[in-house]
């Protein structure tokens, strides 16, 4: 049975280096070829491929966004394809994910292969995507705080800056994110998200909202020692009385 297997790359001349060393690979059918994230993200959901080789640096989404978006269920076997400097590949070797170090041979093409094809021959486990998941977090953790949201909407997908938002609201099994007159709903829960999020410019106010202090225009006390949180576009949001105490503490 042949392997699906799909290339992402913004470089035209990786994408066809990539595709000519496959095809001398009776085993494997290219399934498809993506030059961007966004792309990677729709298309690795819709055809799911077996095998990938994800470029890391690549515009707007890049090979981690394209991780970060994908189902954790739903991740393929990934070899990743870097031009990252030997320190950073530490990270892929201690984790033991394979890649590609452009520019690469066939000799090592086929070495990362041929353990490609050994993993997906044990099948894909648990393990696998707690190496990628984990990985992720070693390769983020000089930035603890997510600075761009993956949002999967009528069909597309796109990165949002955090520092967009106006608010969040708590929308059932979504939060919707305010930003501007548009918002944009997005699945995942309130206390996910806030721990994701810089806290000293995002604050939860109440249980059902975030807000970026840099869109708060006035902060008017109430009687029990709440605060009307007054935001730029002309939205009132009610703190709670149990986060007084953190938004005071901001004021100061």
């Amino acid at each position: 049975m042949s392997l699906r297997v799909m290339i992402v790359d913004d470089e035209p001349l990786a994408r066809e280096k990539l595709r000519t060393l496959l095809a001398k690979e009776q085993d494997l059918e290219i399934v498809g070829e993506c030059r961007d994230g966004a792309e990677a993200v729709s298309t690795i959901a819709r055809i799911a491929p077996d095998l990938v080789f994800l470029d890391v640096q690549m515009p707007e989404i890049d090979g981690f966004g394209v991780l970060e978006a994908l189902e954790p269920r739903s991740l393929p076997a990934i070899i990743f394809v870097t031009a990252y400097d030997q320190y950073a590949l530490k990270a892929f070797d201690v984790h033991a994910l394979d890649y590609l170090l452009k520019p690469f041979d066939r000799a090592r093409f086929q070495k990362a292969l041929a353990r490609a094809r050994a993993e997906l021959e044990r099948e894909r486990t648990d393990v696998s995507d707690h190496r990628l998941r984990t990985l992720l977090q070693h390769l983020r953790s000089k930035d603890p705080f997510v600075r761009r949201l993956v949002i999967k909407e009528s069909g597309r997908v796109f990165f949002l800056r955090v520092e967009e938002l106006d608010w969040i609201e708590a929308a059932g099994n979504y939060v919707k994110l305010h930003v501007g007159s548009e918002h944009h709903l997005m699945r995942e829960t309130m206390r996910a998200l806030e721990s994701r999020l810089d806290p000293e410019r995002f604050v939860r106010v109440h249980r059902g909202a975030i807000v970026n202090l840099d869109r708060v225009k006035e902060l008017r006390p109430g009687l029990r020692g709440e605060y009307l949180v007054i935001m730029k576009r002309g939205e009132e949001i009610a703190s709670s009385r149990s986060q007084s105490e953190r938004i005071r503490a901001l004021l100061k």
